[in-house]
C-alpha cells in the first residue's frame, strides 16, 4: 500500500487527543464522555478542526448531558474554547424533532433520520448563535462546525466554568432579570427568534453577567408554537427570580417584547 502522509498525519494528531485526553481522565464522568464520544468518525472530525487550527488539546469535560458532551479545550496559542460534540449513537433526543418542524430553514428533515436530525440539531444550534451573536445578545460566540461537532467561546475562568444561574448567588437579581428579559427581546425584534426552552439551568452567570446557551431548540418567531414557548420562557424566568424577590409582570414583558 503506498505511503499517505495524509494519513499518517491524522493517525498521528488522532493518537495525540487520545493519549491527552487520558491524562485528564479523573473520575467515571470522564471516563463516560471518552467511550461516547471520541469514537473514530469524530476524531477524524477534531483532527479536521485540529488541523484547521481551531483547536489543540481538550483540557476537561464541562458537561455531560443526554444530548451530548461539552469540554473545554485550548487552541495552539493557548487560547481556551468550548467544545460540543453530540453524540450520534446513545444520545436521547427525545421530542427533539418539534423544535426543527416548522422551520422553513430545514424543511423535509424528518424525524425518522436519526443521524440526519442530529446534524441538522448541531447546525441549527451554530446558526441560532451566529443570528443571536449579530443581535446582540449575550451567546457564546461561534467559531467553527464539524458535523456535529460545534467549536464556541468558552465561558469561564483558567480553573473553572462559568456556573448556571442556579447555582449563583447574585449580588443585584433585578439587574440579571432585566438583562435576560431584553436579551429575549432582541432575540425576537433582532433575530427573529424565541429560545423555548429558557430556565435558570441554561444561563450561564460570569462576572456578574448573564451569558444565555443551549440554543438548538431555539426557533423562528413564526414557528407555530413560538409564542406559546415564548410564554413559558418568561414564565420560566418570572418564577425563578421571585425566589429573589424580583417581581416580573409576565403579560407586561410579552407584550414589550414582542412590540413592533
Amino acid at each position: 500500500m503506498p505511503y499517505d502522509k495524509k494519513s499518517q498525519d491524522a493517525e498521528t494528531a488522532i493518537e495525540r487527543i487520545v493519549d491527552s485526553w487520558k491524562m485528564r481522565r479523573k473520575d467515571d464522568d470522564d471516563r463516560k464522555s471518552y467511550d461516547e464520544v471520541f469514537n473514530k468518525q469524530n476524531l477524524m472530525r477534531i483532527y479536521k478542526l485540529m488541523s484547521d487550527g481551531v483547536l489543540d488539546v481538550f483540557d476537561f469535560t464541562i458537561s455531560t448531558g443526554k444530548e451530548g458532551n461539552v469540554f473545554r479545550a485550548s487552541t495552539a496559542k493557548g487560547e481556551h474554547v468550548a467544545v460540543k460534540i453530540f453524540r450520534t449513537s446513545t444520545a436521547t433526543f427525545g421530542d427533539m424533532y418539534k423544535y426543527v418542524a416548522g422551520d422553513p430553514r430545514f424543511f423535509g428533515v424528518g424525524g425518522g433520520n436519526r443521524k440526519r436530525l442530529i446534524m441538522v440539531w448541531a447546525e441549527k444550534e451554530f446558526m441560532n448563535l451566529e443570528a443571536l451573536h449579530r443581535a446582540g445578545v449575550r451567546v457564546p460566540k461561534p467559531i467553527a462546525r464539524n458535523q456535529n461537532i460545534i467549536v464556541m467561546e468558552y465561558i469561564g475562568d483558567e480553573t473553572e466554568p462559568a456556573r448556571q444561574l442556579r447555582n449563583v448567588a447574585l449580588e443585584d437579581p433585578g439587574r440579571v432579570a432585566r438583562q435576560v428579559l431584553d436579551y429575549m427581546a432582541l432575540a425576537y425584534r433582532k433575530a427573529s427568534l424565541v429560545h423555548s426552552d429558557l430556565s435558570e439551568f441554561n444561563i450561564l452567570v460570569k462576572d456578574g453577567e448573564p451569558v444565555i446557551i443551549d440554543v438548538g431548540q431555539a426557533v423562528l418567531k413564526d414557528h407555530p408554537n413560538a409564542q406559546e414557548w415564548l410564554r413559558r420562557d418568561v414564565t420560566n424566568i418570572a418564577r425563578y427570580f421571585r425566589k429573589n424577590d424580583v417581581k416580573i409582570d409576565v403579560e407586561a414583558e410579552l407584550k414589550e417584547i414582542t412590540r413592533p
